[in-house]
């Protein structure tokens, strides 16, 4: 059965358990175009919905893609979001933290890079690898900071940051902000396929780095920090889409259908031009169609419109007026 968009998503019901959700959605190649040509309309979609979502800025969207290394993090930025306007748009990678970022605390670099509302902001990795690659080699005991914050049980420690991040999350859903998690779920043999590949084509060399194998051979850490986070971290406002990675063309369909709900979630519209302006542009209309002898008829009836456009307020006003009359009667 081939694994849908629901299929991935945790929202915080039940127990999570990294090993219940493939690394493969095992989708024959042959459907492979199909698929692609999916994702291309989804494409098309979102630039529509962002295009609305812009304009109305009343409502952001954070979009984060976590991952371990050649799991497609930037491909699928690259394939995915390829249709929307960059105007709308905020892109942060989240690398090695600065000493000016470890200065403040773990959310300023994330909160300092969080987009406008009715912007898209893209983070490439985010503030979840301060639970993620800070645990599995235990930074946190060489922080400089008191006592009373990391003198605990790691345990204890990861708690109060996962408690943390859900505040956060909830405090930004309370602020107009809808935050799309997307784990991007490759498997370990096939990490080693695209780590060779960048080996061997040396048009890749570049992505390849002898930390990635130190990395790789952390792999059951990773797995149980990666487990432990999305297991407490993920709710009904902001869930977690655990993303078959090993194919990568589905992979990016499935994140284009997540980008998708997320942005036809939040119901954009154009705004409405208040009336005083719909009259005042029918009348620029008419200057315009009206110059250097222009369609003298189509100016006409552009000037005609401005009238009837005037006369909708007056309408409206009066009926108000209508209703309001109406409803004293019945309370007296």
């Amino acid at each position: 059965m081939t694994i849908k968009l629901k299929d991935c998503k945790y929202d915080g019901e039940g127990t999570f358990k990294i090993a219940d959700y493939p690394t493969s959605a095992k989708v024959s190649k042959e459907e492979r175009a199909k698929y692609e040509e999916l994702t291309a309309k989804n494409t098309q979609k979102m630039a529509e919905l962002q295009d609305k979502l812009y304009a109305e800025g009343k409502e952001g969207v954070v979009i984060l893609l976590q991952a371990l290394d050649a799991a497609g993090k930037d491909s699928t930025i690259k394939h995915v979001m390829s249709g929307v306007n960059p105007q709308g748009v905020t892109v942060c990678s989240f690398k090695s933290p600065s000493s000016e970022e470890l200065a403040h605390d773990y959310l300023w670099r994330a909160i300092k890079n969080l987009p406008k509302r009715g912007y898209i902001g893209l983070f490439n990795r985010s503030y979840y690898e301060d639970v993620l690659v800070v645990r599995v080699h235990e930074m946190q005991k060489g922080y400089a900071m008191p006592a009373r914050t990391i003198d605990m049980p790691e345990r204890r420690f990861f708690q109060k940051r996962f408690k943390q991040i859900r505040n956060f999350e909830e405090y930004l859903w309370d602020n107009g902000y809808r935050v799309l998690k997307i784990f991007l779920n490759v498997g370990q043999d096939e990490q080693k396929e695209r780590f060779l590949a960048r080996i061997d084509d040396e048009s890749k060399n570049w992505k390849f780095s002898s930390s990635d194998l130190k990395e790789r051979a952390l792999w059951p850490k990773y797995m149980k920090a990666f487990e432990d986070t999305i297991g407490h971290t993920s709710t009904k406002q902001a869930p977690w889409y655990v993303i078959p990675a090993d194919q990568k063309w589905y992979a990016r369909y499935l994140v284009s259908e997540a980008v998708v709900d997320v942005l036809e979630a939040c119901d954009p519209h154009y705004p409405e031009m208040p009336e005083e302006q719909v009259i005042h542009l029918a009348d620029c209309k008419a200057q315009l169609l009206g110059e250097d002898g222009g369609d003298p008829k189509a100016a006409e009836a552009a000037k005609a419109a401005a009238p009837e456009a005037e006369a909708k307020p007056a309408k409206k006003a009066k009926k108000a007026g209508k209703k309001a009359k109406k409803a004293k009667k019945s309370d007296e």
